[in-house]
């Protein structure tokens, strides 16, 4: 199966329902928009170009997604993200749940944007250095001087 789209990842509403309207509190008047470009099922792996903005609010499409696709019994989930133009901790939050179900995630073709969430995302999980002495700190050895 594979399926080509430029709408917005949820269909849009039938000609007869009334168009749907997103009201966004934040700061930024223009929430992103994140789209699948293109689908593809390989047995249970589910291959998707995703493009756009994922961030808190455009997420929320992102994860229903997923969660349809886990329902339908994909277990491997291939993510081609070459043409997201922003992300961020939002975009994590929706991918994090799939993998702790013992299912496979790969991300694939890696945005400038999506590299720079993953490295950052890295060295915030890295481990604090465990305090000791300062650097210039040496301790002196013990003398052993002459008994007696």
């Amino acid at each position: 199966m594979n399926t080509s789209s430029t709408a917005p990842i949820l269909s849009a509403p039938l000609a007869t329902e009334a168009p749907l309207t997103v009201y966004d509190s934040g700061a930024d008047s223009a929430p992103g928009v994140i789209l699948i470009h293109s689908c593809t099922t390989l047995g249970t792996t589910l291959v998707v170009h995703l493009a756009g903005e994922i961030d808190h609010f455009s997420a929320a499409p992102l994860r229903a997604f997923l969660a349809s696709a886990a329902d339908n019994g994909h277990t491997g989930l291939v993510l081609d993200c070459s043409r997201v133009t922003f992300c961020d901790s939002g975009f994590l939050a929706a991918l994090d749940w799939w993998p702790r179900q013992g299912r496979r995630l790969r991300l694939t073709h890696r945005s400038r944007a999506v590299e720079r969430l993953l490295r950052t995302a890295a060295a915030a999980a890295l481990p604090a250095p465990a305090p000791g002495p300062p650097a210039r700190y040496r301790p002196t050895p013990p003398r052993l001087g002459p008994t007696g």
